[in-house]
């Protein structure tokens, strides 16, 4: 009777995780440009700082602050990392985060900036989001 050693499976992360856990994650970003169906809207997110973490490699919770006042809500995307969703709902949330809330598709993503779309409309609706 021989003894067997257990042996545990490491999860090695791939490519697009190791680079959206590096890059995105734990990293404050605030809006450096945003336009709503053709509407530049910037403005409405001076001085906000947005938080996605983890949870797994593709959901977890999302912050945002602003003068000391933190809004929580969740993120989540798909396993190539094109779709990135935002609900923020925490407590209750200002208006301007009715226009973050919603499934997002990445234009660009070179950082420091994520260039997001809404996911399956082509308005003229863009938000930019710069790593700090």
């Amino acid at each position: 009777m021989g003894c067997k050693k257990k042996t545990e499976e490491v999860y090695v992360a791939n490519i697009f995780e190791q680079y959206f856990e590096q890059n995105i994650l734990n990293n404050d970003f605030i809006v450096s440009y945003s336009k709503n169906q053709g509407i530049e809207n910037t403005s409405e997110f001076d001085g906000y700082r947005f938080r996605l973490l983890k949870n797994t490699y593709y959901d977890g919770p999302m912050t945002a602050t602003k003068n000391g006042v933190t809004y929580s809500g969740t993120w989540s995307s798909n396993s190539d990392y094109g779709k990135l969703i935002i609900n923020i709902t925490q407590p209750t949330i200002p208006a301007e985060f009715i226009f973050l809330n919603t499934s997002w598709r990445f234009t660009e993503k070179a950082l420091p900036t994520m260039k997001l779309a809404p996911w399956g409309n082509t308005d003229s609706t863009e938000l930019h989001m710069q790593r700090q």
